[in-house]
Order: structure tokens, then C-alpha cells, then sequence
């Protein structure tokens, strides 16, 4: 099947890519042309272990870069799905474009598969009626399915391999279709359902994370209370065979886990008071971190922020990705309590996001009498005598050895 990848950011592209090195004839389209022509002049558009070897392979595998919709046999859509942060529900609106702009250059009989995180029920509400309204009967000029993206930034490679995979579809013979795709390069399981359950399912996993974590998170604020050492019990916790608490943290990143759960929490609001107060949980960490900031510089005596340092801008250690970043949300809460000054850093982005960013470790410590290490990432793990001397708030619990302060 000939088959063309909409969206070329953090699913698409490596989905597109490991298609193609797999045998299968792949067009990748994104309506970003700068985006586009760097793929067509070799590079690559983000960090990730093993993206350009793949990226090396797909090209030998002949795939093709455009910014126009080709006539195809199967179009995978990897759109961003953003949500109103008041509603809490889902903006279909990515998906429902591109969806439109396959219709205007499909073959008959094409099939359309969503592989977008979406909230359960976006495509009954959505995509069927745009569809229809165009003038398509579905099951017949066109086939929806939903194949919902599986893979975490810094192991993708790994996971598009190895992970199960779920195909939501209408009729079983075109999830057949679709599942004979996916297991081009898919050695995982690949589940065949209906529609709505694939959409579900997507949703209810990162939900089951982000609930775990708000239990970590509320039981540090706890045994912060009380003076108590969360992480001395959790270790012992964990002892227990039934038992396997997460480690807590500044708060929860990422486009899936900061994000999914809200589709519930929008969707049926009488219903997810569970979800609702974990994903509440999980937003206010940073906020918690900052209130630690402000406790441990009492404490030492720090006067001015300016001598404060964040270590870390991404939502999770060793990628590029900034996504809902627990730290840009701590700086968004410094801004609204009239604190500025404090100084950012983290190897793993090259651009200027933030104000007084910067490039290089030994200036940005050189710089600051306190360290908040935010994210984990493995240059700081590797160096950690570099933090000799400084006042450290550890919130990824990675300083285990060293005299230093926690959440």
C-alpha cells in the first residue's frame, strides 16, 4: 500500500520513517515547508537516539517529503490535538483540516487513520459528520480508523518497534488492512477493535499514569509536612510485593500524560472526580516547587533571585522536547508573583525559549548560589561534582548521595 504520514513532528516523522525502512512506500506531508525542505536536504527536525540512522534507512527506503496531499491508498494522521485549558475539551480542529485536505486528493476506497491522541468520541462527533457533509459515504469512498500513537520521547525508536498497538476501525476487514501496515515494523501485539474503544483506551493508559504520579506528589506534600522523608518511604513502601510507588516530582510534561486526561475530565465532568483532582495534583507541583524555592532561600539567606538557577527546560531528562514543561510552568508562576531573574540552562536546547537562558554548564553555575535541578538529564548525573558548594533543591531525587534539599 502506498501510504502518506500527515504531520512530521514527533509521531509522524518517526512513524513515516520506520515505515519506509520497512518496505512499505511512504510519502511524509507537513504544510511546513522549511520543515519539509530540511528533511529533503537531510537533516533531521528533532533530537532523538537513533532518529537519523532510521531517517538513513527510510531515505534508501525511498520515502518523499511534501507539503501537498498525494493520492494514496492509507493516510495516517499525526496532528497536534491541543485542548481549551477552560473547557478542558478537545480542538479537533488540526485533525478535521487535514482530514479535509485528504478528501481533496484521496482515491476512492482510501482509508483515514487518526493516529492523533484524541478524546473518546472525537470521531463520531467530528470526523464522520465532516465527512458525510462533503459528500463521502463512509464504508464505501472512504475508511476511518483510529490507531492511536504509543511512544515516549528519548525511547521511540524502541517502542515503535516493540510496543502493542491498538486499531480502531468499523469493519474488521480494513483493521486487517490497516493492522498488515503497522506489522511491517510492529512486533508487538496489534489489537483489532471498534472505534471508540481504540479512542478510549489511549486515554485511559495515560490516565492510569498521571494518577499514579499525583499519589507521589500528594504524599511528598504530606510528608513534607510533617518533616518525614518521602522518598525513605517509598523505598520501604515498595518492599511490599503489591506495592510499587512512583517517584514524585516538579509535575507532569509532555503532550500525553499533562494533557489526555483533561479529555476526560472535559467529556464527562460529573463523572471523573478522580482524574479531575489528580490532574489538579499534578498542575500545582510547580507551584509546590516554588514555594520551596522560597522556603530554602530564607533559609540560607538568599536575597536576590538573579542567584537562583533552574537546571533543565524539558518535560522529561535527555530530550528536546519542552511540551508542557513543569519548568516553563514554574517560570509562568514566578512571572504572576512579579519574581524575575532567575536564571535557566539545559543542554538539550539550543535556542533561546526563555530569558536569561543559557548554553553552557560551568557559566550558568558559575552564575548561581542555588541550583533547582528540574530535570534529570544524564550531563548532570555524569558531572555531579560540579554542584560542590551550591544549595541544591533536588526534585528529581537524582542527587542520592549529596547533602541536599528536597520536595
Amino acid at each position: 500500500m502506498k501510504v502518506c504520514v500527515i504531520g512530521l513532528g514527533y509521531i509522524g516523522l518517526p512513524t513515516a520513517a520506520m515505515m519506509a525502512s520497512h518496505g512499505v512506500e511512504v510519502i511524509g506531508v507537513d504544510f511546513n515547508q522549511e520543515l519539509v525542505s530540511m528533511l529533503n536536504h537531510g537533516q533531521v527536525t528533532f533530537k532523538e537516539d537513533g532518529l537519523e540512522e532510521l531517517y538513513r534507512a527510510a531515505v534508501e527506503g525511498g520515502i518523499q517529503f511534501s507539503c501537498e496531499y498525494p493520492d494514496a491508498d492509507m493516510y495516517i494522521v499525526a496532528v497536534p490535538t491541543p485542548y481549551d485549558k477552560l473547557s478542558k475539551k478537545i480542538d479537533p480542529s488540526y485533525v478535521i483540516n487535514a482530514v479535509k485536505c485528504v478528501l481533496s486528493a484521496c482515491r476512492k476506497g482510501s482509508i483515514v487513520c487518526v493516529e492523533s491522541t484524541i478524546s473518546p468520541g472525537t470521531i463520531d462527533r467530528f470526523i464522520r459528520p465532516f465527512v458525510e457533509e462533503a459528500g463521502y459515504e463512509i464504508g464505501k469512498d472512504i475508511h476511518l480508523a483510529h490507531t492511536p500513537e504509543r511512544i515516549v520521547p528519548g525511547n521511540m525508536i524502541y517502542e515503535l518497534e516493540h510496543n502493542s498497538r491498538t486499531v480502531g476501525v468499523d469493519d474488521p476487514a480494513i483493521g486487517e488492512k490497516v493492522k498488515a501496515v503497522y506489522s511491517s515494523f510492529c512486533t508487538g501485539d496489534i489489537v483489532v477493535t471498534d472505534i471508540r474503544t481504540a479512542e478510549m483506551t489511549k486515554v485511559v493508559e495515560n490516565t492510569y499514569r498521571d494518577i499514579n504520579i499525583a499519589y507521589a506528589n500528594e504524599l511528598a506534600r504530606i510528608c513534607r509536612q510533617d518533616g518525614m522523608d518521602v522518598h525513605e518511604i517509598i523505598r520501604i513502601a515498595n518492599k511490599h510485593p503489591r506495592v510499587n510507588i512512583l517517584s514524585p516530582g516538579p509535575g507532569v510534561g509532555g503532550h500525553c500524560i499533562s494533557v489526555d486526561p483533561w479529555f476526560l475530565v472535559g467529556d464527562y465532568p460529573n463523572l471523573a472526580n478522580l482524574i479531575k483532582q489528580a490532574r489538579q495534583i499534578n498542575d500545582g507541583m510547580p507551584e509546590h516547587v516554588l514555594s520551596r524555592i522560597s522556603e530554602i532561600m530564607d533559609e540560607h539567606g538568599i536575597a536576590d533571585v538573579g542567584r537562583v538557577g533552574l537546571y533543565g527546560l524539558t518535560y522529561k531528562e535527555d530530550v528536546d522536547d519542552v511540551r508542557e514543561s513543569p519548568t516553563l510552568q514554574l517560570l509562568e508562576s514566578m512571572k504572576r508573583h512579579l519574581a524575575r531573574g532567575v536564571k535557566v540552562y539545559d543542554p538539550w536546547v539550543t535556542h533561546d525559549i526563555v530569558e536569561n537562558q543559557y548554553h553552557e554548564l560551568d557559566a550558568f553555575l558559575g552564575d548561581v548560589d542555588m541550583v533547582v535541578v528540574m530535570v534529570g538529564h544524564s550531563e548532570l548525573k555524569n558531572s555531579m561534582e560540579k554542584l560542590a558548594g551550591k544549595i541544591v533543591l533536588d526534585t528529581r531525587y537524582i542527587c542520592k548521595d549529596m547533602s541536599v534539599h528536597h520536595l
